[in-house]
């Protein structure tokens, strides 16, 4: 496979750049909707650039876990954290939220937006593993063979 050596040394600066700024989305949108889901979406534009310059080898490295993994756990933090205001008397996906003062850290709120969102982000990166793996083809993989045909049209 011929390498383009702009397009990879591009991805190589570009690709954690884009990573931060979903991380940057996921936290900022998790008090809006679709936070989770948009974060997600432009952390799978990031691997779509590594894909670009390395193929479907390239994505693999991106992460250790398989992509079926990533999307069970995020779907299993989403629907713990719809199902949690249950415990408490409230009706499903209601938001729960506490605030509490820390020593050097000050004043932190926590809402159950922020688990619902992350969950969100990990089904969508793990469903965007899955079309690479489904679709992704692997340009140092042998061709499937072609079965020959004879003098005759017949092939063996």
């Amino acid at each position: 496979m011929k390498r383009l050596v702009f397009l990879d040394e591009s991805v190589r600066l570009i690709f954690h750049a884009v990573l931060v700024g979903s991380i940057y989305l996921l936290f900022v949108g998790h008090n809006q909707p679709g936070g989770g889901f948009v974060a997600g979406l432009v952390a799978g534009a990031a691997m779509s650039l590594r894909y670009l310059v390395g193929g479907l080898a390239e994505v693999r490295r991106i992460s250790r876990f398989q992509p079926w993994t990533i999307m069970a756990l995020g779907v299993a933090i989403s629907t713990s954290t719809a199902l949690a205001p249950l415990s408490r008397g409230h009706s499903i996906m209601a938001s729960m939220s506490t605030s509490f003062d820390l020593p050097l850290l000050g004043h932190i709120y926590a809402s159950t937006t922020l688990p619902f969102d992350i969950g969100v982000y990990m089904v969508v990166v793990g469903l965007v593993f899955m079309v690479f793996e489904a679709f992704g083809e692997d340009p140092d993989a042998e061709a499937d063979e072609v079965p020959e045909a004879d003098e005759e049209g017949a092939t063996r």
